[in-house]
């Protein structure tokens, strides 16, 4: 019998963010071990912590391993007829429009194939829209604008080679941290000038030279500015805009739109564009800030106007990059996934493309017109225009703007069917037919990263219980609703050869996508599949696009679209006078349905908070760690209060992870509008309107348990711990027992119970134990409670004879809360190594404790800890 370290590896990608970085993947008899790929083009062997703790996240105790039906088991035969027969039947009675699809960019490309090719090409209806559409629908829609196409024109590489590299809206250290430490490694070894345009201050900010911390939604006017500036000091490139449309408009919008509001100074504007226009070789990479804006298509506009007023784009250094957030939003693009496009860049509206696509199909005919969107999408759902719904790996009613809405939306629905890994999500508890797919680790296809490199995700361990492939269970619905033919699939190559000789098709009507080179690939071909850049053809290979100034617009030529500053949709009032964005932190993903099943993950920031900057916290009454009501026209949340400078006065950040199971008074997208782009239909997530006051609970509390919780108080956060579990609580109303509602909260009436009550100052401890060692602890008190948590969470399964103290004895070094997550470095260690061993950089605290040495992104974070110990050091 061989052990785990005797397998081999198998190469894959991992299922975070849209680097697509390589991973080496071996089972290894507890899970799976996980190291980066040394020869994958997007990594070269560096993970983030995510990536790295996706060993951590492969269990099976999460998992949905049966299809059910109404709660109950049932065999896939009956599970699948079902989902057949209400599609069926839903279409035969209101018509093909009357179903839809939401998606995701989960799914593999092979997944997102057959699911295009059922809706739009034998259901008959363009109802298939992908939670894509909350992150990069707007790149889309500007992208194709401007180029005729949904093309990405460089490569990573870019930043390797570029003298200025600008992050719009993106806090690439957190949310793309690869990336962020590969232009770390260019800023060191060129010099690499960086510029960060956010309206909050980042982890992103700490290697920039300029932190321009704009107003939300003012891009426009700002990119407008730096176009004006371009004309005015001489920097046009006039060969290259003979291959552009629209040059005069553009400018004279820009130029009509100098006194539009960014809330910089006149000395900052001037220095930034000064910088971008004496600097030739400049990237501008741009991610949700930009995109998830009722203004975010013309914000990539104007973004692409200055690329292409200057022909800075499709040359080595230089050129726009949109960075997306999932593994696989670029190939969800690729194969039609969205609501208004089709499979390999063609074009819904384009009768000569659906012509193409039917014949190649052999289907009937295609839709003519879009599908619904997202948000309109979910409405229809809602006001009974959709019948019947297929969610598949995707948690919208958790993610979706007004999410309370849309929960309602989805609960009403006559049918709805989920396909997912696991049923414990806010949508899987509303389905009537639940799906059990195979996940990251047990998939095999294809995906495709930001910059078009095509990567294999591998199957490497078996799938558990009755879980099937996404292309497989697609399929077979496909067979029984009438469709043998075309949907008589057996593998994931046969997909992949077929939407390859399809993209051939869109190569003959001079499109950007074709990768017709693997049209005859072989099984053995697809099973050894390299990572390859596309396009893939018998004359191109890979490359950048447009430094020829040949576009895919018929004419040829590229289109400068002439773009104005807009408010956000929302506006602010006195009943509402803050402006909430909303984000990522560094360790967590979209709902959480992964990366909350690692401990050490879930160790960084394990509660949902809102950050209020000084200021405001002091006009409302509210100090760091109260807890803090946040409510706007469309709902209402409870989160913790970071009070920080890193947001500006009158505006707020929060974080969008929380769900239901997590935290469900932090569903931060119930108080987001549905406010759309008109051109993407990208929702706008980063200029909420809110009011925020202090939550004044009757207590609050702290809690650790080696088992699962029973959770109903006002506010509650549970995150995983490599003991069990920890909650913070709050309640608002009294509680009489705490010792019987501690034995209530852990399930635990027999335990034998240690307890420390002061009803007089409203303060209890109570640990429960079984056979002297500790099962839970509670802790509670008029106030947010002080005890050492990270010491405490790993107490359960010990004796703990001292857990009632909640701190450790003093010859016990706390290490505090963690701060590196690759290798659980804590706070408290740190900053005792610099102390005692009088380190002075965040390079020499990573020689010492390895933190910030593997992916990264808490480098700023260890910098801002050197400056506060520092500090407070020359103030002593």
């Amino acid at each position: 019998m061989m052990d785990g370290n005797s397998l081999p590896e198998t190469r894959s990608t991992c299922p975070y963010c849209g680097v697509g970085c390589g991973v080496l993947l071996r089972p290894d008899g507890d899970g799976l071990a996980v190291r980066g790929d040394p020869e994958h083009p997007a990594n070269f062997g560096k993970l983030c912590s995510k990536g790295a703790a996706l060993g951590e996240t492969v269990g099976l105790e999460h998992r949905l391993l049966a299809p059910k039906m109404d709660g109950a088991e049932v065999g896939w035969d009956s599970a699948l007829q079902r989902v057949a027969e209400r599609f069926s039947r839903a279409i035969e009675e209101h018509g093909p429009d009357s179903v839809a699809f939401y998606v995701s960019g989960q799914l593999l490309t092979e997944d997102y194939y057959v699911a295009n090719k059922l809706m739009k090409g034998f259901i008959g209806s363009a109802n298939i829209d992908t939670n894509s559409r909350l992150c990069m629908a707007s790149s889309v829609a500007g992208h194709k604008r401007a180029f005729g196409s949904d093309t990405v024109p460089g490569t990573y590489e870019d930043l390797d080679e570029a003298d200025l590299v600008v992050l719009v809206g993106s806090n690439l250290a957190w949310c793309h941290p690869v990336l962020y430490r590969r232009l770390m490694a260019a800023r060191k070894t060129r010099g690499t000038r960086i510029v960060v345009i956010d309206p909050r201050r980042t982890a992103s900010c700490d290697g920039a030279d300029m932190h321009l911390a704009l107003q939300p939604g003012s891009d426009v006017a700002l990119f407008n500015r730096l176009l004006v500036t371009l004309y005015e000091g001489g920097a046009l490139d006039k060969a290259f805009i003979a291959h552009t449309n629209g040059f005069d408009e553009a400018l004279h919008a820009a130029q009509n739109d100098t006194a539009a509001p960014t809330g910089l100074t006149e000395t900052e504007i001037r220095a930034f564009c000064d910088l971008w226009m004496r600097t030739e070789k400049v990237v501008t990479i741009y991610s949700q800030g930009v995109n998830q804006s009722s203004s975010g298509s013309d914000k990539v506009n104007a973004i692409l106007n200055c690329h292409l007023a200057t022909g800075r784009i499709g040359r080595p250094g230089m050129g726009p990059l949109s960075v997306t957030g999932q593994p696989n939003a670029m190939g969800g693009r690729e194969v039609g996934g969205l609501a208004n496009m089709l499979a390999c860049h063609l074009d819904l509206e384009n009768a000569d493309h659906r012509a193409a696509v039917r014949g190649f199909w052999e289907s009937s005919p295609l839709p003519e017109t879009p599908g619904l969107k997202a948000v309109d999408m979910f409405r229809a759902v809602g006001d009974g225009r959709i019948k019947a719904l297929w969610v598949i790996h995707t948690n919208p009613a958790v993610s979706m703007p007004e999410a309370d809405a849309v929960c309602d939306a989805i609960a009403a629905c006559p049918f709805t069917v989920v396909s997912d890994i696991t049923a414990r999500t806010d949508t899987a508890r509303l389905a009537d037919v639940l799906l059990p797919a195979t996940a990251w680790g047990e998939k095999d296809g294809t995906v495709t990263n930001s910059d078009r490199t095509i990567s294999r995700q591998r199957a490497v361990l078996a799938a558990p219980g009755q879980a099937r492939p996404d292309w497989d269970i697609l399929a077979d619905v496909g067979r029984r609703m009438g469709f043998d033919k075309a949907f008589d699939y057996a593998s994931p190559a046969e997909i992949f050869r077929e939407y390859a000789a399809l993209s051939g098709l869109a190569g003959q009507f001079g499109r950007d996508f074709d990768i017709s080179g693997f049209a005859d690939i072989s099984d053995q071909g697809y099973a050894r599949f390299q990572p390859q850049r596309w396009p893939v053809t018998t004359t191109r290979k890979g490359g950048r696009f447009f430094a020829d100034g040949r576009f895919f617009h018929p004419d040829g030529r590229a289109r400068m679209v002439a773009v104005s500053w807009k408010p956000p949709a929302s506006k602010k009032s006195p009943r509402f006078p803050f402006r909430l964005n909303t984000g990522r932190v560094r360790d967590q993903w979209h709902t959480m349905t992964r990366t909350a099943l690692s401990p050490r993950l879930s160790g960084h920031l394990a509660e949902p908070f809102v950050d209020m900057h000084p200021e405001d916290a002091a006009r409302r009454n509210i100090a760091a760690s109260d807890l803090v009501q946040l409510v706007s026209p469309t709902g209402k949340c409870i989160l913790r209060a970071r009070i920080t400078p890193a947001v500006q006065i009158g505006q707020l950040f929060a974080p969008m992870h929380w769900t239901a199971e997590t935290a469900p008074s932090a569903r931060i997208d119930t108080l987001v509008a549905a406010e759309t782009d008109p051109v993407s239909g990208q929702p706008e997530s980063k200029a909420s309107v809110v009011d925020a006051t202090r939550f004044d609970a009757a207590w609050y509390g702290f809690a650790v348990s080696s088992d699962p919780m029973t959770l109903d108080c006002a506010y509650w956060a549970l995150a995983r711990t490599s003991r069990g579990y920890r909650a913070e609580l709050a309640g608002d109303r009294p509680v009489d027992d705490w010792e019987a509602e501690a034995r209530r909260l852990f399930s635990a009436p027999e335990a034998e119970a240690c307890s420390i009550i002061d009803a007089k100052r409203g303060s209890a401890r109570v640990a429960l134990y079984r056979d002297g060692i500790l099962a839970h602890a509670l802790f509670v008190a008029p106030r947010p409670v002080a005890v050492m948590r990270d010491y405490l969470a790993d107490m359960p399964g010990t004796e703990a004879a001292n857990a009632l103290s909640g701190r450790p004895p003093a010859d016990m070094p706390d290490p505090g809360p963690v701060l590196c997550s690759c290798f659980g470095v804590g706070v408290n260690t740190i900053v005792d190594a610099i102390g005692t061993k009088g380190l002075m950089t965040v390079e020499s605290i990573g020689e010492v404790l390895a933190a910030g040495t593997n992916c990264g992104s808490c480098r700023p974070e260890i910098a801002e800890l050197l400056k506060m110990v520092h500090s407070r050091e020359a103030a002593e």
